[in-house]
């Protein structure tokens, strides 16, 4: 109020598309008021290793900089700036920011849009304030913050508003996101470190201890995104594997089944139903009791794996169902959430709160 620069602001803004970001751990997504998901790109960043300069004038990020992991030579390197759904390093973070913002506007760096951006429940303070910082420092104009379940039920088209339990389950790339929302808010929540990256490093000790053959990352992604399951299948599945024989050091093949990788990633999957399982429990009565009927509703990637929701109805014995595109669903409700500030308020976490 009375900031010289704020009609400057504003004009700026009037020519700036305001955006809602799903800023993950393996994949960020975009989202545009009206219309809809513009951008779905891996959360990687290539850079210079000695000068942390980005590498094509900053534009290698996402796909162009995820085809480079574990294959970049001594100079370059291919880095995944969120661990966990925080940001482990600023700098790459605020490129990719300011790529994604720039890509939305068609090159025009002067933009200052305003930017809702998903975040972990179980990030702090500090934590909040670093993502602010990045998007502000990348050219947003203002920034809010919406935790990822609540910007999920809003995606799926949840009664969040109601006076109703929903229980979400959002599992990503590097957390699994619970929460019981009603009434706009979370009435209990948690954040799992426990996700995709778990699943497929739990892939790669398998082959590692069984196979005596090490892969890599994305091999890993690709036997989970193929054979994975958590479930038995009705037809068991095998594939052939390619990596580095763990004795010999050379290049090998060996053929990996579906029933191997699904006793891998009983592990992940169980620590998952448990974490579950503890927001039930703390959850009131009253909840509980809307819960019978609603049971689960599944998210994000994670629950894309073969037979996850059969999975998490078994230990939990309420209905589990997978949304519709659940790949989507947070940045989604990012989208509805900019349509809807005013309603949204309540559930606001803006730069002016910090």
């Amino acid at each position: 109020m009375g900031n010289p620069f704020k009609p400057f602001e504003w004009a700026l803004g009037r020519f700036s598309v305001d955006m809602g970001i799903d800023l993950g751990t393996a994949n960020t997504l975009v989202s545009v008021r009206g219309r809809g998901i513009i951008l779905n790109e891996p959360s990687v960043v290539a850079v210079k290793k000695e000068t942390g300069e980005g590498l094509l004038d900053g534009m290698a990020v996402g796909n162009t900089a995820k085809a480079m992991l574990g294959k970049t030579p001594g100079n370059i390197e291919a880095i995944r700036p969120l661990k966990h759904g925080v940001i482990a390093d600023f700098d790459v973070t605020e490129k990719m920011l300011r790529y994604f913002i720039t890509k939305v506007h068609e090159g025009r760096h002067w933009v200052k849009p305003q930017v809702v951006i998903a975040v972990p429940v179980g990030i702090t303070a500090v934590e909040r304030r670093a993502v602010i910082h990045s998007a502000e420092r990348a050219g947003a104009r203002r920034v809010f913050l919406i935790d990822e379940p609540m910007a999920a039920g809003i995606g799926c088209d949840m009664p969040v508003t109601e006076a109703r339990g929903s229980l979400i389950v959002d599992i990503g790339g590097g957390t699994t996101e619970v929460a019981v929302l009603s009434l706009a808010g979370a009435v209990v929540s948690t954040s799992l470190r426990i996700a995709g990256d778990e699943m497929d490093d739990s892939i790669i000790a398998l082959l590692r201890r069984q196979h005596s053959l090490l892969i890599g990352e994305q091999t890993a992604e690709r036997i989970k995104l193929t054979i994975g399951s958590a479930w038995p299948m009705d037809q068991e599945l095998s594939m052939e594997v390619k990596g580095r024989d763990s004795v010999s050091g050379l290049p090998r093949r060996s053929t990996v089944t579906s029933i191997e990788v699904r006793e891998a990633l009983q592990h992940p999957v169980h620590q998952i139903c448990d974490a579950v399982r503890g927001i039930l429990e703390e959850a009131p009565p009253e909840i509980s009791a809307d819960l019978c009927d609603t049971g689960v509703t599944m998210v994000g990637g994670g629950a894309l794996l073969h037979g996850m929701a059969d999975a998490v109805a078994e230990y939990l014995g309420i209905p589990a169902r997978l949304a519709e595109d659940p790949l989507t669903a947070v940045a989604r409700g990012t989208g509805i959430f900019l349509d809807k500030l005013d309603v949204f308020a309540r559930v606001l976490a803006s730069d002016e709160d910090q």
